[in-house]
């Protein structure tokens, strides 16, 4: 079995601290206020045991912790995220299936990103089983979330994730002014039971085309480029709301070809962050093979 690897992610509020995970943790998700309530969590009870903990939150990809203010993250997160792997990796036990889980209401909490016209909107509950990225409402005839999104005037695109939805808005307004709207709409619609993705309805007629689905019919490189991007930037770039997919590999020129997806695309620093993050991991891993990383625009 793969190992697990935290990412430690910050959150609107500095007492939580998010653990993502690079797999898959557990199935639904769990909010603990104290040990008592977390007897189905042989995890969380561990956690309560550490003084500064206030309060825990399990969800398929992530552990977020609440702190009181007797520390600082800085001074016990690193620490915490190691006591995280070690336990996970030894194979505790995150959640006890014998004990019947407490059901939870959904949550949506806000996080900025690096792209200022982008904000993402995290749920403590599993949206989607595959990322999906509509332009406009043409394409979100299959997600009536997407559609819905795309009734306020503002909306640009919209991105939907594992757990979170990330909003791409025209300059019309600011996020100051519409985010406590947008955000009671998302958790409402998902608390009402609303379906995300109508997995019945036809896909969008512009799909954006990618190789990751058909690794046999890929050489080697592109299978090292894939498994890097897998391992070491998707968790990265989707803390920030957004998505990165190969697309291809030119043995000749050693240009990768990559497609960005939610606050990644048009985001000011993606090129920044490509050329001096992925392009250069890439040189690094694969030496002698990539020469350039280009972003495919849609």
């Amino acid at each position: 079995m793969k190992a697990i690897t935290l990412y430690i992610e910050k959150t609107n509020s500095d007492t939580i601290l998010k653990f993502s995970s690079n797999n898959i943790l557990t199935s639904g998700s769990y909010d603990f206020n104290n040990i008592d309530e977390a007897k189905n969590s042989p995890l969380a009870q561990q956690l309560f045991h550490l003084p500064f903990v206030k309060r825990v939150f399990i969800s398929a990809n992530f552990i977020a912790i609440e702190r009181f203010s007797i520390v600082e993250w800085t001074d016990v997160q690193e620490e915490v995220k190691e006591q995280l792997e070690n336990y996970i990796n030894n194979n505790g036990v995150i959640i006890s299936e014998e004990i019947v889980s407490k059901k939870i209401p959904v949550e949506v909490y806000v996080e900025v990103t690096p792209n200022p016209s982008v904000l993402k909107f995290v749920a403590n509950k599993k949206l989607v089983e595959t990322d999906v990225e509509y332009k406009n409402i043409e394409e979100a005839k299959n997600s009536p979330l997407a559609t819905e999104l795309f009734n306020f005037p503002f909306t640009k695109e919209v991105f939907i994730s594992e757990n979170y939805v990330s909003i791409t808005k025209f300059d019309i307004v600011e996020w100051s002014e519409v985010t406590i709207e947008v955000r009671s709409f998302i958790k409402q619609f998902i608390a009402n039971g609303n379906t995300i993705i109508n997995a019945t309805a036809e896909k969008p007629a512009k799909t954006i085309t990618n190789n990751t689905n058909n690794r046999e019919n890929l050489d080697d490189v592109s299978l090292q480029i894939i498994n890097i991007l897998d391992e070491y930037i998707r968790p990265a770039v989707a803390a920030d709301g957004g998505n990165i997919l190969f697309q291809s590999y030119n043995q000749d020129s050693k240009i990768v070809n990559v497609i960005l997806q939610g606050a990644c695309s048009g985001c000011p620093s993606s090129t920044i962050t490509l050329k001096n993050g992925i392009e250069n991991m890439l040189k690094q891993l694969i030496p002698g093979k990539i020469e350039e990383v280009v972003a495919v625009n849609y």
